[in-house]
């Protein structure tokens, strides 16, 4: 079984995905605040957008404020609003993202860098549904569901010292933490697939040509740090560069910073006490320097053995054999393509 959200893109297969979306469809009726928990780009916005369409709110407004996107001077005035005169700039009245959301929902998003002034009017506006505008005195009614989402750890910044506890059980009547992709089995492979055939179609291609398996496999042995995010960058970017519209995609670039002529980064200075001078193991066997006549097509030729060797001893693991080498696996792409090696 899979869900397809086809306005969102909210794809997936796997348990963990399939649990998320389950326990975010129940949640969704209830009036009570959710807190979602996730990594970057994993979805925790589009969790808080089904929240607020499955609800009873779904005619009225979803409004989203990311915690982290402003100046924490104008987080207070963002949130409860102010009357004109109320601080320097503030030639009129305006409201707050809350009387915007009134009888719908606010999605607040970084929750975990309120400060602890916004954090304790948050939570007077979230226990008595009133909030007061700067520079007021008057407190306003409003109907506001509240969906949070964070990728910190809040109960323990709660420990620390450096939010709220009162809050967190405030917020947290349901906690729905998304899995990162690399736990989610055999959504890799549906997500490569639904984003190369939209990137395809948005280039006018006829016929979808797929990825080959050696790239399907890279697409299963990389970890995803950014997540779906990061997946749809990578597939996008590999579907519009490629040419050969008959054949499997076979190349794709993961970092797309990285390239064999990127500026190189100043030296570090040794530390202190530390001797930088390089091992004898780390140099090449002595040999006769006096019958090399060429540097280059030396050096080359070594670069190549060395490679080569690599290669054969990680079984052609393109990713194993750059970190055993400690390059990155697009410095390692283009010595292969440098000297012609093939499996």
């Amino acid at each position: 079984m899979s869900v397809v959200d086809r306005d969102k893109q909210f794809i997936g297969q796997s348990g963990a995905f399939l649990d998320a979306v389950e326990r975010a469809s129940r949640a969704a009726p209830m009036r009570r605040p959710v807190l979602v928990i996730g990594e970057r780009g994993t979805g925790k916005e589009l969790i808080a957008e089904r929240l607020h369409r499955l609800s009873d709110r779904w005619e009225e407004p979803l409004v989203i404020m990311n915690c982290a996107a402003l100046p924490e001077t104008l987080i207070e005035a963002e949130l409860f609003g102010h009357e004109a005169g109320a601080f320097t700039g503030a030639t009129r009245a305006r409201e707050g993202r809350f009387e915007e959301a009134d009888r719908g929902t606010l999605f607040l998003d970084e929750l975990g860098t309120l400060s602890m002034g916004a954090q304790e009017r948050l939570l007077r506006a979230v226990e008595y549904g009133e909030v007061t505008r700067i520079g007021s005195s008057r407190p306003i009614r409003v109907d506001v569901r509240i969906v949070a989402a964070t990728n910190e750890d809040l109960p323990k910044l709660a420990e620390e010292g450096r939010f709220r506890a009162d809050l967190l059980d405030r917020l947290s009547f349901e906690v729905i933490t998304l899995p990162p992709l690399r736990v989610r089995e055999g959504d890799v492979g549906v997500l490569c697939d639904f984003f190369g055939r939209r990137m395809a179609a948005e280039l006018g291609w006829h016929d979808w040509p797929g990825f080959s398996d050696h790239v399907r496999q890279q697409f299963e042995d990389y970890p995803w740090p950014g997540n779906v995010r990061e997946l749809r960058n990578v597939v996008e970017r590999a579907v519009y560069r490629w040419d050969n519209w008959d054949r499997p995609i076979s190349y794709v670039q993961f970092d797309p910073f990285e390239s064999p002529w990127k500026p190189a980064a100043p030296p570090r200075p040794p530390e202190a006490g530390r001797d930088t001078a390089p091992t004898a193991s780390a140099m090449p066997a002595a040999q006769d320097y006096d019958s090399i006549s060429d540097l280059r097509e030396a050096v080359d030729a070594y670069e190549r053995k060395i490679v080569e060797h690599h290669l054969g001893a990680n079984r052609w693991n393109q990713r194993q054999t750059a970190k055993a080498l400690g390059l990155t696996y697009d410095q390692l792409r283009h010595c292969i393509r440098k000297h012609g090696l093939t499996e």
